[in-house]
């Protein structure tokens, strides 16, 4: 999808660090610089006073001597920390709402175990209050998933985290992964259905059998193309054989270091790129992945041993996966735990050995890198969204806060610190003529 996908068709005017938020529409050539901060590329070097130029919504300069043109917007970092718009690789926000219940829950079409045709972006609220979580986090971009009750759940969406007038002005990629499940989870579901699959022998058959009807699709599709005979299309196989094809990640759910090995054997069979989701016991087999370059989402961290395949949950296993040299991200799997604490779980692996420099780049440019993002989010460089968070300080720093953020250059949210709370500019606002 095209950038005029991304929602710029009446923008607010980020205004001057300090100053009042205004409904303004600005030119299409409108200039804003980020002067004076400590400003974090994480694709590069750290940089002490720099500047961030943004030009209609994209970075065009950073460094520590970019010339600021007249009558630029300029917002003073000083004394504060810049850094790109955080990555959330694996989330459910807007498709289990929260304070909803049931009604706001669409996370798992689970009326059958092969639902490769069904699309996160279809069950999205955007007003989804997880939403506004997410800025006050810093998280400006969201890879939006299906759940994990069918062993294929759907394919997911990367959309902006704020700022269009429906979802479909905030995709960044409609092209981006398919959910699946290995484990507990579409064991429990159709167990109590008493249909396959009810065991991890079935949940691996019915991942294989769906891949070789869709080579067997791929193929007579081919065939049928190359007699210009009529084909009949089926929804779930054309989305299988886009991954087969290697145009959708496949994203596979899985907890325990034995269904990992079940998601690379399968890998191997049908030579799909693959993402490990969770990856709670990854560590035990961090080597063999590390040799197949395949990536971890890892998390979510502050979560209870509530099932057996999380016994051996323990967040210093991110370092012995990353120290192994496995190219991670971290997620929140939201609402599991409050996307704004995605930051803070990067804190804590920390804690527990993670590299600094390793922790950011989970939380920006791996999770970008991981669904082919890289050229638009999870950094400060030219060409890329302007997606700006302001920090108060160290954002590795429990007491930093995010304080101004913007997407596409575009300011969506501010703390007021007299009020002592956050200010997200609503739809109603940057929309109104």
């Amino acid at each position: 999808m095209g950038r005029a996908a991304a929602g710029r068709g009446h923008p607010l005017r980020a205004p001057s660090y300090g100053g009042q938020m205004s409904t303004g529409t600005p030119s299409p050539t409108s200039v804003i610089a980020v002067t004076g901060g400590h400003v974090v590329p994480v694709s590069g070097p750290a940089i002490e006073g720099g500047v961030v130029l943004i030009e209609d919504g994209r970075i065009v300069a950073v460094g520590p001597d970019v010339d600021v043109p007249a009558g630029a917007e300029v917002i003073d970092a000083t004394g504060r920390w810049v850094l790109p718009g955080f990555v959330e690789g694996h989330g459910h926000v807007g498709i289990s709402e929260e304070g909803v219940g049931i009604e706001g829950n669409d996370v798992n079409e689970m009326t059958g175990p092969d639902m490769a045709a069904v699309r996160a972006i279809d069950a999205i609220d955007i007003d989804d209050e997880g939403f506004r979580d997410a800025l006050s986090g810093g998280v400006t971009s969201i890879v939006v998933k299906p759940g994990s009750g069918n062993p294929i759940g759907g394919q997911s969406v990367a959309i902006k985290a704020w700022g269009g007038r429906t979802v479909d002005e905030q995709v960044i990629s409609d092209s981006v992964s398919v959910k699946s499940a290995l484990g507990e989870n579409p064991k429990r579901v159709y167990r109590e259905k008493k249909q396959l699959p009810s065991t991890r022998l079935g949940v691996a058959l019915v991942i294989r059998e769906a891949f070789t009807r869709a080579q067997d699709y791929r193929a007579a599709r081919a065939a049928a193309a190359a007699k210009d005979e009529p084909f009949s299309v089926d929804l779930g196989l054309e989305v299988l054989a886009r991954v087969l094809d290697g145009e959708l990640v496949w994203d596979q759910h899985t907890h325990r270091h034995d269904d990992i090995a079940t998601a690379l054997r399968l890998a191997d069979e049908f030579g799909y790129r693959l993402v490990v989701n969770h990856g709670t016991e990854a560590h035990k087999i961090a080597d063999v992945l590390a040799e197949r370059d395949v990536p971890v989402i890892f998390g979510p961290m502050l979560t209870s041993r509530s099932k057996v395949e999380l016994r051996d949950r323990a967040i210093v296993n991110l370092a012995t996966i990353a120290a192994a040299g496995v190219r991670v991200a971290i997620t929140t799997d939201h609402p599991v735990v409050p996307i704004n604490f995605l930051v803070h779980q990067a804190a804590l692996a920390v804690k527990e050995g993670l590299p600094r420099q390793t922790a950011l780049e989970a939380l920006t440019v791996n999770p970008a890198s991981f669904f082919g993002l890289e050229g638009r989010v999870g950094a400060l460089a030219p060409g890329l969204d302007a997606d700006v968070v302001i920090w108060s300080g160290d954002p590795l720093d429990l007491a930093s806060r995010a304080e101004h953020v913007l997407i596409d250059g575009v300011t969506v949210y501010r703390w007021d610190e007299q009020a002592r709370a956050g200010r997200v500019v609503e739809r109603s606002e940057r929309f109104s003529r």
